[in-house]
């Protein structure tokens, strides 16, 4: 139903008068010191100081205010981490009490948030899901079991670009390059398709796969956008910008094919002699004892989550091997180097295994370096305090939204030389990693709700990267060099470039084939 444009203003106006007199009376009441932070707008409080690429933003207030910083967003509390140190304290010494999450309004269409293992309220399902995948699903010898499927998607990545570069040689744009991003995307979406489904979703053949594709799409879309609802809490009713009933609309569609997938798989497994176990065949099996633990998992908790590795597995990989390429493409020296030792180890004319990536020194260096200035979460999930805290002197509300600023972090200068240049050779011969334990590179969070899907992660960009590396030479495309190259960020689901990276791809290897 159309409202008249006169009714919506008038329940602005009324809506913003009685959020001001809300949010006036709550701060008042609020008991000791808060962190500093920007004065803010009345009733918008800090929401448009933040801006469009709020890590940045937030990252230059840190001089003026200080590693914590206090914002209201609307009617939301919100405390910003911008500090190793901070980081620390919080993983360290108070992270049960910051163990739940702020549930964005997007989320809450069909219920998605209730059985998400990234969003599930800290409670007895939460930890379920989350021994399930750590134990049973991400263990590293499941992982291990699983290298020929991840060896199948390489090949297949590699043999899509050998395509597209053979048609592009003789086209006189044949110098704009390819889209990188694209083709590591659509290798992590039949990666994914295999682990949880044992089946590609992107063939020529699969109209339900390319359909499933084109909504996981669209729905990565709406959940980067900005949503007045979110601050404003009796605007949900309203949905004034339409988010949410987009959401429902398309995460509708969403679940309804991976539904049609789960039945497909069950009835594929009925005539199969496969005797092969995938993710699928785990959550299907899962018998919990029904009191403190659900007995198995409805249809929804398991629609849920594949979406969720989809959403979360495809564009991480295929963001991060986009920066990586970006940067090595702007620091030559630092290319050459990174291919020689591929050249060294995994010598000419063969392919990059996962049994090589524990000798390839230089590229996991590479990786952290790409993690620490490119995370593919700037300001991770938001979590949220369960009770009143004292927090590094302040006190921090119950409800308060607390957002870990790790971009921030991997430039802060307390910690790294040289914090805003592309220098691999830090990493080399240091302990710092990325698994949660090194506050100063935490691109996947750290603690009780830090990234379950880590390892895979780990070995897929790897081996990607690796791959692409040495498999082929690259140029930068479309007329653009290292001095001109756009470096700016866009923010939805995880942290793109703004401008795609367009790179000249040249063999240097026989075919995939």
């Amino acid at each position: 139903m159309d409202l008249p444009p006169s009714f919506l203003l008038c329940f602005a106006i009324f809506a913003s008068s009685a959020l001001f007199l809300f949010i006036r009376r709550r701060n008042n009441s609020i008991k000791g010191k808060l962190p500093p932070g920007p004065p803010g707008w009345p009733i918008f409080g800090n929401i448009f100081d933040l801006g469009t690429m709020p890590h940045r933003t937030l990252t230059c207030l840190r001089d003026q205010y200080g590693q914590v910083i206090w914002l209201r967003l609307g009617a939301v509390n919100t405390m910003a981490i911008l500090s190793t140190k901070a980081a620390t304290e919080l993983f360290k010494n108070h992270d049960l009490t910051f163990a739940e999450r702020t549930i964005r309004e997007t989320m809450r269409a069909h219920d998605y948030h209730k059985s998400s293992l990234a969003l599930a309220p800290y409670g007895s399902y939460w930890r379920v899901m989350r021994r399930l995948v750590t134990v049973d699903m991400l263990v590293n010898k499941r992982i291990n079991e699983t290298a020929q499927i991840r060896r199948k998607c390489i090949d297949n990545m590699l043999r899509w670009i050998e395509d597209e570069t053979r048609k592009i040689r003789g086209d006189s744009n044949g110098n704009n390059g390819i889209q990188l991003a694209r083709f590591v995307f659509l290798l992590s979406f039949n990666l994914l398709g295999n682990l949880l489904l044992s089946r590609d979703l992107l063939d020529p053949d699969s109209k339900e796969g390319s359909e499933f594709f084109d909504v996981m799409t669209t729905l990565m879309e709406c959940s980067g956008k900005g949503n007045l609802a979110d601050f404003f809490p009796w605007l949900k009713w309203l949905d004034p910008q339409g988010i949410k009933r987009n959401m429902k609309k398309d995460l509708g569609k969403a679940l309804e094919i991976a539904s049609k997938f789960v039945k497909q798989r069950m009835e594929d497994k009925k005539w199969s002699e496969n005797n092969n176990r995938d993710f699928l065949d785990m959550l299907l099996e899962f018998q919990g004892n029904g009191k403190d633990e659900p007995a198995k998992f409805s249809e929804q908790d398991v629609n849920v989550f594949i979406l969720e590795l989809f959403l979360a597995g495809s564009e991480t990989t295929s963001s991060t091997v986009e920066w990586a390429f970006t940067e090595l493409l702007c620091n030559p020296e630092t290319m050459v180097k990174v291919k020689e030792e591929l050249s060294r180890v995994v010598g000419p004319n063969k392919r990059v295994e996962e049994s090589d990536i524990g000798n390839l020194h230089y590229l996991n260096a590479v990786i952290k370096e790409t993690f620490r200035l490119h995370p593919p979460i700037p300001l991770l999930v938001p979590r949220k305090a369960m009770r009143d805290a004292e927090f590094m002197g302040y006190h921090i509300p119950q409800n308060t939204q607390v957002f870990v600023n790790v971009w921030a972090i991997g430039r802060d200068p307390e910690v790294w030389d040289d914090p805003l240049l592309f220098k691999p050779e830090r990493f080399i011969g240091s302990k710092i990693d990325y698994k949660g334990h090194n506050y100063e590179l935490i691109p996947f969070g750290a603690g009780r709700r830090m990234c379950a899907g880590v390892a895979l992660g780990e070995r897929v960009v790897h081996l990607v990267l690796g791959s692409l590396l040495h498999h082929f030479d690259w140029e930068l495309g479309g007329n653009v060099t290292k001095e001109t190259i756009d470096m700016q960020d866009s923010l939805g689901i995880t942290m793109r470039k703004l401008e795609p990276l367009l790179a000249v791809p040249k063999m240097r290897m026989k075919s995939a084939d």
